[in-house]
């Protein structure tokens, strides 16, 4: 593909990098000043202050229970608990609801998620015809599309769940040339109009998202004849990454400021380390400064082949929330984190629980840089202190841990 949906796209990265870090300082200020809900939580920051990367991961990390804490504390005055900075009318034309309930805000600048950035990228073009299955009903996952869609120019038809006859009816009527919405949806059109002939060929590209997305799927819609593409987008932040037809991890949106951390702190890890997606978003709308979002990725070496300069991560590799209950206790990644800060000598720490049910055995396995007297001993003291659980320590070589970005790894049999 030698087209790009603009020119930010082929930015010198030292350039994106150099414009990031100078609107940051503004985005910071105005989170601050805007919104209740951080005025709070970053009342001790300096916004001027916060012009790199270094610093911006001296800043809190907010993850969405807090978020979610904070609504539900405020429901009677702010369903979006100080977050938001828009005020009902013209400027926020819908509110949407996700699972918890947790409220987000619909802002009425166009493209306002911009997601059509990645539906660019997956081939979608003025005048195409998008048949789009995502949701219509509470949730924004329609309408995070849609406008994408119309943003570049595309109608769309509001299918919306469900109801696979009538959609294969519209699909075979009305002979849009796209889809959006979730593969397994769409593995489901492709198999039932197969089923019962009907006839859907005009189905040819397609942009996915809200489940996995494993190459073998991808790999049996091809050999359909449907190219399909997947994005990284959330309710709270809009795109984060997406897709190319180079097919080599995801290229990250222009619009956000994304940093790799240790679960259960707010500590960037190196390049190609697993670790949770904390994400700033420079829409003045909903600001959100390292909002947690409780996936974990890790970020590619070099450039996308389709000429994209922006950084790329491998796409959605689980979920950073380990919170693990153990002999009646909820040990959390902070803690293991807690407890790894204490000591300079740990490089890595993996906290493995094992044995069968009702007879837990907590491992905290340690990558050190060096080995002196008695660390372990010290380490299991420091386990206790911090978790109220005794644990056994066992020192293992630097670079022995697994890459999965697991702070803690629940081995236990539940047979």
């Amino acid at each position: 593909m030698t087209e790009f949906f603009d020119a930010l796209e082929t930015r010198d990265p030292g350039q994106r990098e150099a414009a990031l870090m100078a609107a940051l300082p503004a985005q910071v200020a105005h989170a601050r000043q805007a919104s209740a809900a951080f005025a709070e939580i970053l009342r001790d920051i300096d916004p001027q202050a916060v012009t790199s990367r270094a610093a911006l991961a001296r800043l809190p990390v907010t993850r969405k229970g807090e978020l979610f804490e904070r609504q539900k504390a405020q429901r009677a005055s702010d369903p979006f608990g100080g977050f938001s900075t828009l005020v009902r009318g013209p400027a926020m034309p819908r509110i949407f609801a996700s699972p918890g309930p947790i409220y987000e805000p619909d802002g009425a600048t166009r493209d306002y998620w911009r997601a059509g950035r990645a539906l660019f990228a997956a081939g979608f073009r003025a005048g195409d015809l998008v048949h789009n299955s995502f949701s219509y009903h509470m949730t924004p996952g329609a309408f995070i599309m849609e406008s994408g869609a119309h943003a570049i120019g595309c109608t769309v038809f509001p299918a919306g769940t469900g109801q696979t006859e009538q959609q294969l009816q519209a699909v075979a009527e009305l002979q849009p040339v796209a889809y959006m919405g979730t593969p397994s949806f769409l593995r489901i059109l492709v198999e039932k109009a197969a089923e019962t002939g009907t006839d859907i060929a005009s189905l040819r590209k397609g942009l996915v998202g809200g489940e996995a997305f494993p190459p073998s799927l991808c790999q049996w819609f091809t050999e359909r004849g449907l190219h399909v593409f997947q994005s990284y987008a959330t309710a709270d932040l809009g795109l984060i990454a997406y897709e190319t037809a180079a097919r080599q991890g995801m290229v990250l949106d222009e619009g956000v400021i994304v940093e790799i951390v240790r679960p259960g702190t707010g500590d960037p890890v190196a390049e190609g380390e697993v670790g949770e997606v904390v994400v700033t978003t420079l829409n003045p709308a909903y600001p959100l400064i390292r909002f947690g979002t409780g996936d974990l990725s890790a970020v590619l070496p070099g450039a996308d082949p389709t000429g994209r300069t922006n950084t790329r991560i491998k796409g959605w590799l689980g979920r950073a929330d380990q919170t693990t209950k153990i002999r009646g206790m909820f040990v959390h990644p902070s803690q293991v984190a807690d407890i790894a800060r204490r000591f300079p000598e740990i490089v890595r720490a993996r906290l493995v629980v094992s044995g069968e049910m009702a007879n837990d055995v907590m491992t905290l396995k340690v990558e050190a840089s060096t080995a002196p007297a008695g660390l372990d001993d010290r380490i299991g003291e420091a386990i206790r202190d911090v978790t109220k659980l005794r644990g056994m320590v066992e020192l293992v070589p630097p670079g022995s841990l697994p890459n999965d970005g697991k702070v803690i790894e629940d081995a236990r049999s539940y047979k």
